[in-house]
């Protein structure tokens, strides 16, 4: 039972927090100094290629959200791995920006916020039962985006 409540308070915060952005009008952390939204999606997609996470998903959310121009959901095969693929993706942009990282000790489901693009890594039964995919993206480029996969 906690280890619901621990992916239920992570969801609460992370909507808090995208709120306040939204409605104060500023992103919900500090952007990469410099970098556009794709230029950090790009180094966030070879991070997570390099550290092997799977079935990663981009969705693009300009125009359709305030909480920031991408996001990017992803699969670690064991709760190590997420933990791991997020540890490395948080040094590597550590440098650039400050990073928001929520749920990485549990490893079921961690968030990473650089400002204009918003991270999770998930396991793929934490991912399956969430299915943020659903939430984001249209019909059609859900089909193709679980069938690339």
């Amino acid at each position: 039972m906690r280890r619901c409540a621990t992916e239920e308070d992570i969801v609460l915060s992370f909507t808090t927090h995208a709120a306040h952005a939204a409605d104060t009008g500023r992103p919900a952390a500090a952007s990469i100094a410099g970098a556009s939204g794709e230029e950090q999606l790009a180094r966030i997609i070879s991070s997570l290629n390099e550290d092997k996470a799977e079935d990663i998903v981009k969705i693009d959310l300009r125009g359709k959200s305030a909480i920031g121009d991408y996001m990017v959901i992803c699969s670690g095969r064991s709760s190590r791995q997420v933990s791991s693929i997020a540890e490395k993706l948080a040094e590597r942009l550590k440098s650039d920006l400050g990073t928001r990282v929520e749920g990485k000790d549990a490893g079921d489901w961690v968030l990473i916020d650089t400002g204009d693009v918003i991270v999770h890594v998930f396991r793929p039964e934490v991912r399956d039962f969430y299915q943020l995919e659903k939430m984001w993206l249209p019909a059609g480029e859900q089909a193709a985006a679980t069938s690339s996969g």
